[in-house]
């Protein structure tokens, strides 16, 4: 695997996400790249913050604007394990980040269910970086609580 790849930055994402199982979250991470650089990074903790906004991509986003002092991220690339939701696909376009890369899709609450476009026409998309691995986190998370 070469340094700064795709699946180097996912990986990361996927530590992020493995966190949030092991406090009982679901398991989505999310990191922002900056001149490959990680500057941001979250995982979900909508139930020990009781925030439903506290979503892996929105934590990591407000530390990466923080981080650059800047509400844009333009120059930037969002990793995520599971496809955003439709609230983090508007972070996203609001913050115009340059691209944003994915691990698995998420049919039923995903963006682009209602279109792409949602993230902005400059973001770029790419989809299915380690996505058996993602997905396979989220299968585990939920067969765990189906006991």
């Amino acid at each position: 695997m070469e340094l700064f790849s795709d699946d180097f930055f996912m990986k990361k994402a996927l530590d992020e996400a493995k966190a949030a199982f092991e406090q009982e979250e679901i398991p989505i991470g999310a990191v922002v790249v900056y001149e490959n650089k990680i500057i941001g990074k979250g995982f979900n903790q909508t139930e020990r913050l009781i925030d439903v906004t506290a979503h892996a991509e929105m934590l990591a986003i407000t530390a990466a604007a923080g981080y650059l002092n800047s509400k844009f991220l333009d120059e930037c690339t969002l990793y995520i394990t599971i496809e955003p939701c439709l609230m983090c696909a508007g972070a996203i376009k609001w913050a115009r980040f340059h691209r944003i890369v994915f691990g698995a899709s998420e049919p039923k609450t995903g963006f682009s269910r209602h279109g792409e476009e949602l993230l902005g026409k400059k973001t770029s998309i790419t989809r299915g970086i380690l996505a058996d691995e993602c997905a396979a986190l989220m299968q585990a998370f939920f067969k765990e609580k189906r006991r």
